[in-house]
């Protein structure tokens, strides 16, 4: 069975990915992976908690595996087993997918050099400075002030466009068979 990894940690927005991996779990053939730095129980921003079936340290990049997503929050852990599978997946054209603050990981990662993207940091501040301990990661002269974007492998949104980003994600998996169907759905579903 095909797998798709979410990355989860602790304080992450899950209301972020919630609708997509409902989508990806009820409509696919594919298996949702939660995947996380530590065998723990994960509590996210809202406070519901989450258990890693994988540890990031331990995925072996195949053929099953169809992609990485990553939702916001602002924790700034890095680690360099995120960091070598988003490069991996990202080698291989697989898809990497961050909504929010999660492209945070892209940049870090080095994947948004030569892509397109957007996040809801539009500007680095002060406050993100603080909070993730160092200076802009991000490849500003990529960024655009866009709620969805995709370029190639890589699919970014930012935290308010979680409709739009499952729509994105969903696309990238051919769950519609036209433009039309997409559209439609969106009208169904935003209003």
């Amino acid at each position: 069975m095909k797998k798709i990894l979410v990355f989860i940690y602790d304080d992450m927005a899950d209301f972020e990915i919630t609708f997509l991996t409902h989508l990806l779990g009820t409509n696919t053939e594919k298996e949702i992976i939660p995947v996380a730095f530590e065998d723990k129980i994960i509590k996210s921003r809202c406070g519901m908690l989450y258990k890693p079936l994988m540890l990031v340290k331990d995925i072996l990049v195949n053929d099953e595996i169809e992609g990485l997503i990553i939702t916001g929050g602002w924790n700034g852990e890095i680690r360099v087993e995120l960091m070598d599978l988003i490069k991996e997946l990202n080698d291989r054209n697989k898809l990497l997918a961050a909504i929010c603050a999660g492209p945070r990981f892209l940049a870090k990662a080095g994947v948004l050099k030569d892509k397109k993207y957007t996040t809801s940091i539009i500007e680095w501040t002060d406050e993100h400075k603080a909070q993730f301990n160092e200076d802009d990661p991000f490849p500003r002269n990529n960024f655009e002030n866009k709620r969805a974007l995709t370029d190639r492998n890589i699919i970014t949104a930012q935290g308010v466009a979680f409709i739009d980003f499952a729509v994105e994600v969903c696309e990238w998996f051919s769950l519609f068979n036209n433009e039309k169907e997409k559209t439609d759905f969106l009208k169904t579903i935003k209003g």
